[in-house]
């Protein structure tokens, strides 16, 4: 099954509907990412933050496809946000990954109160990059609205994307206008907000009338917002189900129903773009 690619502000284009990596060891990602590649996903999202590019690397390498079937995507450590740090580090991860370059590269979180408020040098990095074609596209995520203002203002170069978390409890609509403004896509994470969406009312009763599961519904509506997204599991059945988004399309009015979920920033699951200022290992 072939999911839907979108064009991005570089020329380039990207699968609507990816499969996501956070949280899973390395240990068991070849396995995880190999069944994903084998029911039909083409775009895989890690990250650096994740420790486990070397297992999607062997997932990408037993699985056989053609390199230009596969869409790869990771993120910068925020302990590399230091233009030349931050350039070894995707050198690093292409080798884990076992690729001569990246279909993007992310800044994974801005860390405004770190490296003395200094994103935009980062982001020239990422964007020197891309000339050397170690990477295909670069964007960022858990960009807010001035912080993309910032660095488009500096550089003259919007992101591609800008990664957010996203759910119906928390449609994050301040960022992802920014987001649009300056011609970027937006991916989302946390697309089920960990899960909590799923036993609303609203999503349940959808579900129901259409004969589909309730994280069918709501990876539905992302689709149909137009954003990117990453379901995540390991489990076969779950991922061809997740899969099923794109066989089904929602009326007007369950959109509608399922954006009045929104509840602003008290639905966010995650912490803050403005303050969060964590270095892990």
């Amino acid at each position: 099954m072939k999911t839907h690619r979108m064009p991005l502000n570089d020329g380039t284009t990207i699968p609507q509907l990816g499969f996501g990596v956070l949280f899973v060891p390395d240990d068991e990602t070849e396995g995880v990412v190999g069944t994903a590649l084998d029911v039909g996903f083409r775009h895989i999202d890690t990250a650096q933050l994740y420790h486990n590019e070397a297992g999607v690397g062997r997932a990408l390498a037993r699985s056989g496809l053609p390199r230009d079937e596969l869409y790869v995507t990771t993120k910068l450590h925020n302990g590399y946000h230091e233009p030349a740090r931050a350039k070894a580090s995707l050198a690093e991860s292409l080798e884990r990954l076992g690729l001569d370059h990246a279909d993007l590269f992310l800044i994974h979180w801005p860390l405004p109160t770190l490296y003395g408020g200094d994103y935009v040098s980062t982001w020239q990095a990422l964007i020197e990059l891309r000339e050397e074609g170690l990477t295909t596209s670069i964007g960022v995520s858990n960009f807010e609205p001035d912080h993309l203002d910032r660095i488009v203002a500096a550089t003259g170069v919007a992101p591609a994307v800008n990664q957010i978390e996203v759910h119906p409890y928390f449609a994050n609509n301040t960022a992802r206008q920014a987001t649009r403004r300056h011609g970027a896509l937006v991916e989302g994470w946390s697309p089920i907000a960990r899960g909590a969406v799923l036993d609303d009312p609203v999503i349940t009763e959808i579900a129901r009338a259409r004969g589909r599961t309730p994280a069918q519904v709501v990876l539905r509506w992302h689709v149909e917002r137009g954003d990117i997204v990453f379901p995540k599991s390991a489990n076969r059945a779950r991922m061809v189900e997740n899969l099923g988004a794109t066989e089904f399309v929602l009326s007007p009015e369950e959109r509608a129903a399922i954006d009045a979920l929104d509840r602003g920033e008290s639905g966010r699951t995650g912490p803050h773009p403005d303050t969060l200022d964590i270095v892990p290992d």
